[in-house]
């Protein structure tokens, strides 16, 4: 088992940590059918001579397949790569809750009520409520100015 370390927003190494290590604070590893997963994948590199040690606040346990890539070898993510993880899962983060806050609201549920339950799920503490919700709100205004521009 080969891991390295990056250094992501703390609320998305929270939810990572959460969604697919139930909270624990050991190396993550991704189920091989999840997105996450294959962008990992596509994403590792040979470590150059020159690269520092892995440094960061998430560990993950590098993908490993019969025939391709070995982990022992391609165990380097550039910054570049780094950077394109962490908004595959801000994404990923960001339209499960949405998703939910918006079949919670059909059912009478608010969203504070469904961030404060989300949070909780995944054990995210180093963001506030306030912020999904003003991110949720956000989306739902650009969503209607584009609407709005569109007839």
């Amino acid at each position: 088992m080969v891991t390295t370390k990056i250094n992501i927003k703390p609320h998305l190494a929270e939810y990572i940590q959460g969604r697919f290590n139930e909270c624990e604070n050991s190396p993550v590893k991704l189920p091989h059918d999840s997105d996450l997963y294959v962008v990992l994948w596509d994403l590792m590199a040979r470590r150059p001579i020159n690269a520092r040690s892995d440094e960061g606040n998430l560990e993950i346990v590098l993908p490993s397949r019969s025939i391709g890539k070995r982990p022992e070898r391609y165990n380097y993510l550039s910054a570049r790569a780094r950077d394109i993880f962490q908004k595959k899962i801000e994404e990923i983060m960001y339209e499960e809750l949405y998703h939910l806050m918006r079949a919670n609201k059909r059912r009478g549920i608010t969203y504070l009520d469904t961030v404060c339950y989300f949070m909780l799920s995944y054990g995210i503490s180093a963001i506030s409520e306030d912020a999904f919700i003003k991110g949720y709100y956000r989306l739902r205004r650009n969503e209607y100015n584009r609407k709005k521009h569109v007839k």
